[in-house]
């Protein structure tokens, strides 16, 4: 064993019997970067790139431990969530996405997820999630959101909740709909 892998423990210093990870993410430099930093921190890596791949590696066995990313080019990775949550219960998988909101962070937590990084998070902060005590509290926020950014969500919440429907959407937020094509067009606001 080499001096720079470390033997994978819980927060009682405890080693971890089952230190499988699944990490899915399109992104290929950077599901690369990952897989290497979470091998250094001790865990059994396994990587796909799409949903279909991803799939196909819960069928070899439902890992301990997953990064999944949102948006997939094949698909949602809240699908990935799902059956890994439906094939291993105990399994601890962290959502990823450079797209975020808070509708669809509870979306990724009701599947199973345990928590939900916006990208780039790096190494340290994917480690953290994972390794989190479940029954703490997290931290309050350094930066809490804007008001730009608590309409943007209330938005987006809005139009999941009408199935991406601008013209609902629209009729429920009060909002004429040309103005909400381009408030759904922009990035959100920090």
């Amino acid at each position: 064993m080499s001096d720079s892998i470390q033997v994978l423990t819980d927060g009682q210093g405890q080693p971890i019997a089952d230190a499988s990870l699944l990490i899915v993410d399109d992104d290929t430099p950077f599901r690369n970067r990952l897989s290497r930093a979470m091998e250094a921190r001790g865990f059994a890596v396994r990587s796909a790139e799409s949903v279909e791949a991803g799939m196909a590696a819960l069928r070899e066995g439902p890992p301990a431990f997953a990064v999944v990313d949102l948006r997939l080019a094949d698909g949602s990775g809240l699908d990935l969530v799902a059956q890994i949550h439906e094939l291993r219960p105990d399994a601890r998988v962290v959502m990823l996405t450079g797209y975020g909101n808070i509708a669809t962070a509870v979306a990724a937590v009701k599947k199973g997820a345990i928590d939900y990084l916006a990208k780039p998070a790096d190494a340290d902060d994917v480690f953290a999630a994972l390794m989190a005590d479940p029954s703490a509290k997290p931290p309050p926020p350094e930066n809490p959101m804007s008001a730009d950014r608590v309409r943007w969500e209330h938005i987006q919440r809005v139009y999941e909740l009408c199935n991406h429907n601008v013209s609902e959407t629209a009729r429920r937020l009060n909002m004429h709909r040309r103005t909400l094509q381009r408030i759904l067009a922009k990035r959100s606001p920090h």
